[in-house]
């Protein structure tokens, strides 16, 4: 180990003097920032590889250095010399019955908050989950794991908790023993929007979830509104007719047309399926159906996904900045200070809801 960190130090030490970026511009150096610190190039060595104790007043001047430079250090010295890859894992699976576009909200704040820490990002999206886990974790590529489409009985999980690294979860699996879970509360997002309806008088309201496969693979978010919404409505006496939803062109048209033939009595639909919802004022407007006249409307999505489809839609953001920034940070604490991060949470993202005039 001593021989490997002198290997680190060594390579830090002797990183080139200059050289040309793609661009063509002069990259900063160990040396530039030497220089620009008033410092030998070991003394930054050893800032960088926190191998050795140097006063806080050359720290500073060490890392204003850095900053104004904007100076990289070699990544293989650095890992070598501080058992970190400044890497976080990211496992993403998509699947052919979730609309992708939805799912890369989340991937973004992730990636903006691991870059804010100082942390590159390695997003893995094969479908075989565990054992890109197990890779990037026994052969030491990451410092840590953040796991999106979570499922109800996720087989990473058992991976993840046998991992020498730390990791953290956007949604909720059946067992949350040592691990930091964040999500949306899909139950109350459910229920906000029944409260919603039901304060304006809708007694006979469509439902409209995700694809059926969600569930069979264990997607507890999908049961989650469901389950909600109907006993919710169940409570006031409102009439709620369930359907799946589809992902996919010409059946997401086909499905929405037959549900609003199936129910012509209903006066309100809520909407919990990217697709769908995104090519709901399509088919509205090719039927002739006027929201909220008609038909009024709810669904959960982000703003961001709401103004790239044109959706005008009272809706339940489902915030996978907050839900992606809260997973990084945690995270973090995590692999800087094990013992100092306190226990796992489980926390749930409160709901909002933004009324944009489309019930009534």
């Amino acid at each position: 180990m001593a021989s490997s960190t002198r290997f680190a130090e060594s390579a830090l030490l002797n990183q080139s003097n200059w050289f040309d970026d793609e661009q063509g511009g002069i990259v900063a150096t160990i040396g530039d920032v030497a220089r620009a610190a008033g410092v030998s190039r070991s003394t930054v060595s050893y800032a960088l590889s926190g191998k050795r104790t140097i006063s806080e007043e050359t720290r500073e001047r060490i890392e204003q250095a850095i900053r104004e430079l904007d100076f990289t250090p070699n990544a293989g010295a650095r890992a070598l010399a501080t058992s970190q890859t400044m890497v976080i894992g990211l496992l993403v699976q998509f699947f052919r019955d979730e609309f992708s576009p939805a799912m890369l909200q989340y991937v973004l704040p992730i990636t903006e908050a691991a870059r804010e820490e100082g942390y590159d990002v390695l997003m893995m999206t094969e479908e075989d989950g565990p054992h890109a886990l197990r890779r990037v974790t026994d052969s030491d590529m990451v410092d840590g794991v953040v796991l999106l489409n979570v499922a109800h009985d996720d087989p990473r999980i058992p991976m993840l908790r046998a991992a020498r690294q730390p990791g953290a979860l956007v949604g909720l699996p059946r067992d949350t023993d040592g691990l930091d879970v964040f999500d949306l509360d899909f139950g109350e997002s459910a229920r906000m929007l029944v409260d919603h309806l039901h304060e304006r008088g809708h007694r006979e309201i469509i439902l409209i979830s995700p694809h059926e496969h969600v569930i069979a693979r264990g997607g507890a978010y999908a049961w989650r509104f469901r389950d909600a919404a109907l006993e919710r409505a169940a409570r006031y006496g409102l009439r709620i007719h369930p359907y799946w939803g589809q992902t996919e062109q010409p059946a997401i048209n086909e499905a929405l047309h037959v549900i609003l033939d199936e129910r012509p009595e209903a006066t309100a639909i809520i909407v919990h399926n990217d697709a769908m919802i995104a090519a709901l004022p399509w088919v509205l407007n090719a039927r002739g159906v006027r929201v909220p006249d008609d038909l009024s409307v709810v669904g959960i999505y982000t703003e961001d996904f709401g103004r790239l489809f044109s959706l005008p839609y009272t809706a339940i953001e489902t915030s996978p900045d907050k839900l992606g920034r809260a997973a990084v940070q945690a995270l973090v604490r995590r692999m800087q200070d094990a013992d100092g991060a306190g226990a796992p949470i489980v926390r749930f993202i409160a709901p909002e809801l933004t009324d944009r005039g489309s019930t009534r």
